[in-house]
C-alpha cells in the first residue's frame, strides 16, 4: 500500500507541476475573465451573464495578446505586450512554488529561494510559448506564407 501510494503522489505532483506549465500563457486572460466577471455579476447580469462576458473577455484577450505578438513589427511592442502576458504568469507561479515547499521545508528562506525559482521557471515556460507560437504564425497572419520545400526523397514510380 506505501508503495502505490507513492507512486500515486508522484504522479499527481507531475501532472500538477505540468498543469502550471501548461497554463501558465493563460493566467492574464483568466484574470482578465474574472475581473470582467465579477464586475458583471456585482451589475446585475446574473450569473449566466457574468460567465458569458467573463469568456468572451477572457478570450478575447488572448487573441489580441497573440495576434498582437505575431502582427507587430515593432520589437519594443512585442517585447510590452509578452510582458505583459509573462508578469502574471510569473506571479502565479510563484505563489503556487511557494505554498508546495510548506509540506518539507520549513525554513522561510529556502521557501523564498524555491518560490522564486518556481517564478522564474513558470515566466519563461509563458514568455517561450507565447513568442514561440508567434514566430510559428507570423507570416501566415501576414499573408506571406512561404512555400512548402520539396520533398528531399521523390515519392517511388509504382509500375505494375
Amino acid at each position: 500500500m506505501l508503495a502505490l501510494g507513492l507512486v500515486l503522489n508522484t504522479l499527481g505532483i507531475g501532472l500538477f507541476c505540468w498543469a502550471i506549465f501548461a497554463l501558465a500563457v493563460y493566467a492574464l486572460p483568466f484574470f482578465v475573465a474574472l475581473s470582467i466577471g465579477m464586475k458583471a455579476l456585482q451589475s446585475g447580469a446574473g450569473v449566466a451573464g457574468a460567465l458569458l462576458i467573463a469568456t468572451a473577455g477572457g478570450a478575447l484577450t488572448l487573441v489580441l495578446g497573440q495576434v498582437g505578438v505575431a502582427v507587430a513589427r515593432s520589437l519594443a511592442l512585442r517585447i510590452a505586450i509578452a510582458t505583459a502576458f509573462t508578469i502574471p504568469a510569473a506571479v502565479a507561479g510563484y505563489h503556487v512554488v511557494f505554498a508546495l515547499p510548506q509540506i518539507g521545508a520549513p525554513s522561510l528562506a529556502w521557501r523564498e529561494i524555491f518560490a522564486s525559482l518556481g517564478a522564474v521557471c513558470v515566466g519563461g515556460t509563458a514568455w517561450t510559448r507565447l513568442i514561440v507560437l508567434a514566430e510559428s504564425h507570423q507570416f501566415e497572419l501576414a499573408g506571406v506564407a512561404e512555400k512548402p520545400a520539396p520533398p528531399v526523397i521523390p515519392a517511388a514510380k509504382r509500375e505494375g
